[in-house]
């Protein structure tokens, strides 16, 4: 199974506030063991929402909002993509993080959140959409 492990974004983040280079270590090493393990599929730190657009839908309607967003505890900072075996496996995994704002002493959150599955969507899937599903994801394996 995939999952997306997001680490919540800081007082700090949200104020790009750089990472140290002692946590940007720990995360790398961190980061190593993932990909040795053959878990780590994708992984990259995100800019503060300062930087970042959102775009609303009200029916056929786009309206562009710019950041910086409220409520900076429900906002992302950073991801990983992991395949692993279990939601269990990525408990025990993320336990292992070093803490993302690199204070031992002071609070994160991570959130894991699997990623769906062709099988997970039954006969809505029909054997063209999943045909187009797999095209695409060829596509888009190929650029990476």
């Amino acid at each position: 199974m995939r999952v997306l492990v997001m680490v919540k974004a800081t007082k700090e983040s949200e104020a790009g506030v750089m990472p140290s280079e002692k946590l940007l270590t720990e995360m790398g090493k961190f980061n190593e063991e993932l990909v040795k393990a053959g878990i780590l599929l994708a992984g990259e730190g995100l800019h503060p929402s300062s930087r970042a657009k959102r775009v609303r839908f009200a029916g056929k309607q786009r309206t562009v909002v710019d950041g910086p967003f409220a409520a900076t505890s429900e906002l992302v900072a950073g991801f990983w993509i992991w395949q692993v075996k279990s939601m269990d496996e990525a408990v025990e995994w993320v336990k292992r993080v070093p803490n993302p704002d690199g204070k031992e002493d002071s609070a994160s959150e991570i959130e894991i959140r699997q990623v769906f599955e062709a099988e997970d969507f039954g006969a809505a899937l029909t054997p063209e959409l999943r045909a187009q599903e797999e095209a695409l994801r060829a596509q888009t394996t190929r650029r990476s």
